[in-house]
C-alpha cells in the first residue's frame, strides 16, 4: 500500500498584520487601543529618549566630576543617612544637588529602558528575537550602572572604580544606537549583508580600537587633575604624558582605519545610508580629536573636558551606526550578500545569453 500523503493545512495561520507609519513598521496586534500613528510616535520617543539619556548620563557624570561633586551625597541610595533628597547647606553648596541630579537621570534611564522593552515586546515582535533580546540590554546595563555607582561612593571615588563606571555607558550608547537603527530600517527578522565580509572585519576592528581609546581615555582622566572630589584626590600611578600620547596614538590608528573603510565603501558603490553613517563618524572623530589636543595643550579646562566626554558618547554611537548600517533588515528573505547597492549600478549578470 502506498502511504497516504501528509495532511495539508488548508487554513494556514495568517502572517501577523503589520502597519507602516513612515519608516516604522508595527504589529497590528496588542494595540492597547492606540492608533498606529500614536504607537509609532510612542516608539520613536522611547527609542530616541533612551539614546539621548544614555549619552546624557555621560555628560552629567562629567559635570559631577568636573565640579568636584562626586561625594556631594555621602551615601547611596539616600543622599545622606536617613535623607533621600539633598538639602542646601552653606558647607556643601550645590554639590549634593549636582550628584543627586546625576542619580535622578539614572532613574529616568530606567523608565526609558522598561518602556523600550515593553514597546519591543508589544509592537515590534515581527522584527525577530534578536531585537527583543537586545532591548533587554539597556535595562540590565542601567541596573548594573546603579550598583557600580553605589560601589563608587563607598570606594570614595577611587579612579580604579570610576573608570569601569564610565566605560559601561558607551557600551549602552552603542546598543541603543543599534536599537534605534532597527526601529527604522525594516520589518524583516533576518539581516542582509550589504558589503563584503572584509568590511565587517574592518568595522569590528574600529569597534575594538574605539573601545581601547575609551579605556586609555579613562586612564588619562584617572591620572589628571579632575578627581571628582577635593577631599579624596587619589590618582592612578601612571605618567600622565605617556598615557596621553598612547591615547593619541590609538586615535591616529582609528582614523587611518576609518579613512580606509570610507574609501573601500566608495570603491564598491556601497549604500548611501552606509556612506552617510561613515561620514558622520569621520566628522565626529575629527571634532573629538581637535577637542582632545586643545584640552591637552591648554591644561585641561573643565569646559573642554566636558565636551570631550560628550564626544566620547557620540563616537560610541557613530561606531555602532557604521557597524549596523553595513546590514539591512529590509525584505523577508534569508541572509544574502548584496554588493554595490546603488540604484545607478548595472544589474548583475544572469548567465543567460541575450536574445
Amino acid at each position: 500500500m502506498n502511504a497516504s500523503p501528509p495532511a495539508v493545512d488548508e487554513h494556514p495561520a495568517p502572517a501577523p498584520r503589520l502597519e507602516l507609519v513612515g519608516r516604522i513598521s508595527l504589529s497590528g496586534e496588542r494595540t492597547l487601543g492606540l492608533s498606529a500613528a500614536n504607537r509609532a510616535r510612542i516608539a520613536a520617543v522611547v527609542f530616541w529618549g533612551n539614546l539621548v539619556c544614555q549619552i546624557g548620563i555621560i555628560v552629567s557624570g562629567g559635570v559631577v566630576r568636573l565640579t568636584s561633586s562626586g561625594l556631594g551625597c555621602s551615601t547611596w541610595p539616600n543622599c545622606e543617612p536617613g535623607q533621600f533628597t539633598p538639602e542646601l547647606t552653606m558647607e556643601a553648596g550645590i554639590h549634593p544637588f549636582i550628584e543627586f541630579g546625576n542619580r535622578t537621570l539614572t532613574g529616568v534611564l530606567g523608565v526609558f529602558a522598561v518602556a523600550l522593552l515593553l514597546v519591543s515586546l508589544l509592537w515590534l515582535g515581527h522584527k525577530g528575537s534578536s531585537l527583543r533580546w537586545l532591548s533587554l540590554v539597556p535595562l540590565i546595563g542601567t541596573a548594573v550602572q546603579a550598583i557600580v555607582g553605589m560601589v563608587v561612593v563607598h570606594a570614595d571615588l577611587h579612579p580604579g572604580v570610576v573608570s569601569p563606571h564610565f566605560l559601561i555607558s558607551p557600551i549602552l550608547v552603542a546598543v541603543s544606537t543599534v536599537l534605534l537603527f532597527r526601529l527604522y530600517d525594516g520589518d524583516a527578522a533576518r539581516r542582509r549583508s550589504l558589503v563584503p565580509g572584509a568590511m565587517h572585519w574592518m568595522s569590528g576592528a574600529l569597534a575594538v580600537i574605539g573601545f581601547a581609546i575609551l579605556v586609555l581615555g579613562t586612564l588619562v582622566t584617572g591620572t589628571g587633575p579632575h578627581s571628582g572630589d577635593d577631599v579624596h584626590p587619589e590618582r592612578l600611578p601612571f605618567d600622565a604624558r605617556t598615557i596621553s600620547w598612547l591615547h593619541a596614538d590609538s586615535v591616529m590608528l582609528f582614523c587611518g582605519l576609518l579613512v580606509g573603510l570610507l574609501i573601500a565603501l566608495y570603491l564598491i558603490g556601497a549604500a548611501r545610508q552606509t556612506r552617510r553613517a561613515t561620514w558622520s563618524l569621520v566628522v565626529i572623530t575629527v571634532l573629538q580629536a581637535a577637542i582632545g589636543y586643545t584640552q591637552y595643550f591648554t591644561q585641561l579646562p573643565e569646559v573642554l573636558v566636558g565636551l570631550h566626554m560628550l564626544g566620547a558618547g557620540l563616537v560610541a554611537a557613530g561606531i555602532a551606526w557604521v557597524a549596523v548600517s553595513l546590514y539591512s533588515w529590509q525584505g523577508t528573505g534569508p541572509d544574502v550578500v548584496e554588493y554595490g547597492t546603488d540604484r545607478s549600478a548595472p544589474p548583475a549578470p544572469t548567465g543567460k545569453a541575450p536574445r
